[in-house]
C-alpha cells in the first residue's frame, strides 16, 4: 500500500492546506480549518512527527488495521512514521500538536517526553476524556500555541517543552482514570493474559516456540504492547516482561528441582538458544546462579 511521506512542519502545513507555520518544529492547528478536499479517498499518509490529536469526527478515521470512530471526542497519540489513513471524516473539530523529533530530541527534559508509552498505544486505546478534563489540556495547549505565536527568546523553548510535560502528564493521570473505570474490559484482558502465560509455559519444552515476547501475548490479545504493559502494572504492579521472567523462573526452578539435566539442556528445554542468558536472566531474578540454586534445593 502506497502512502503520502511528511517529513517537516512545513509539509504538513502545505498538506493540511494550512496558514504557513510559525515556528519551523512545533504547531497547534485548529482541525476544523484543515482543508481535506483535494485527499483521495482511502489515501494514508505517514507522519516523521509526534502528534497529539483531540478530535470529534462525524465518520471514522483508519489508523494502522483499525477503524475508530471519534464522535464521542477522543485524544489520540502518534509517534514518527505511523501510517495514518483518513476515512469519511464528514465533520472534524478539535485541535492537534505536531512536533517535530528534533525539538523533543534538543534536551533531556525535551526527549523523556518521547518515553511516554502512549505515543505507541493503537487507536482503539485511545483516551477518552471528561469535559472537564479536555478544558485542562486545552488551557496547557493555549498556553504552547501562545509562546510558538511569541517572538522567540531564550526563554521560549524551555516554556514549550514545559507546558508539553504538563500536557502529557494529565494525560498519563487520565489514562490510569480510564484503566480504572474500564475495569470489565481490563480485567478480562489480565484473565486472559494470565491463562495464555501459564498455557505457554505449560509445554514440555520451549525449544521450538522459544521465550515469548511482550508483542507474542499482545497481539494474541489484540492490543498494543505498550497498552498490555501498562495495564498489568496498574493492575498487578508488574508490567508483561517481569511476569514473562517471573514464569520463565518458576519453570526452571521446577526443573531444576525435579530432573538431574544439566543447566545447559535446561536452558534449551525453556527456549534460550545461549545457556549463558539464561543464567543472567535466573540470577538476576533470584540472587543465585542455577548451579547455586539447586545445591540448596
Amino acid at each position: 500500500m502506497g502512502y503520502t511521506d511528511i517529513k517537516s512542519i512545513s509539509e504538513l502545513h502545505d498538506f493540511f492546506r494550512y496558514d504557513k507555520p510559525v515556528h519551523p518544529q512545533i504547531t497547534v492547528v485548529d482541525l476544523a480549518k484543515v482543508d481535506r478536499s483535494h485527499r483521495e479517498p482511502g489515501a494514508s499518509y505517514r507522519l516523521g512527527l509526534y502528534g497529539i490529536a483531540c478530535k470529534r469526527i462525524e465518520g471514522s478515521f483508519g489508523y494502522g488495521r483499525t477503524h475508530y470512530d471519534f464522535s464521542e471526542g477522543t485524544l489520540m497519540f502518534t509517534s514518527p512514521y505511523q501510517v495514518l489513513t483518513p476515512g469519511a471524516e464528514n465533520k472534524v473539530e478539535g485541535w492537534a500538536i505536531y512536533i517535530h523529533p528534533d525539538f523533543l530530541n534538543a534536551s533531556v527534559k525535551g526527549h523523556k517526553l518521547t518515553e511516554y508509552t502512549f505515543f505507541g498505544y493503537d487507536a482503539n486505546e485511545a483516551l477518552h476524556i471528561s469535559e472537564a478534563e479536555k478544558n485542562v489540556l486545552e488551557n496547557c495547549v493555549m498556553n504552547i500555541q501562545t509562546e510558538i505565536a511569541m517572538n522567540l527568546d531564550k526563554h521560549s523553548y524551555d516554556l514549550i517543552i514545559t507546558n508539553l510535560e504538563l500536557l502529557l502528564s494529565y494525560c498519563s493521570r487520565f489514562y490510569g482514570r480510564q484503566f480504572l473505570t474500564r475495569v470489565t474490559a481490563s480485567n478480562d484482558i489480565v484473565a486472559r493474559f494470565d491463562s495464555l502465560l501459564n498455557d505457554y509455559f505449560s509445554r514440555d519444552s520451549l525449544i521450538e516456540a522459544g521465550v515469548p515476547d511482550v508483542k507474542y501475548f499482545a497481539s494474541q490479545l489484540n492490543v498494543s504492547a505498550n497498552y498490555l504493559s501498562d495495564l498489568l502494572s496498574k493492575y498487578t504492579g508488574k508490567p508483561t516482561l517481569e511476569h514473562i521472567h517471573l514464569k520463565l523462573v518458576d519453570k526452571a526452578k521446577a526443573l531444576l528441582w525435579s530432573t538431574e539435566n544439566s543447566i545447559s539442556e535446561i536452558a534449551y528445554d525453556l527456549g534460550f538458544e545461549h545457556p549463558s542468558h539464561f543464567t543472567k536472566l535466573f540470577k538476576n531474578r533470584t540472587g543465585m546462579s542455577p548451579k547455586e540454586f539447586r545445591s540448596i534445593a
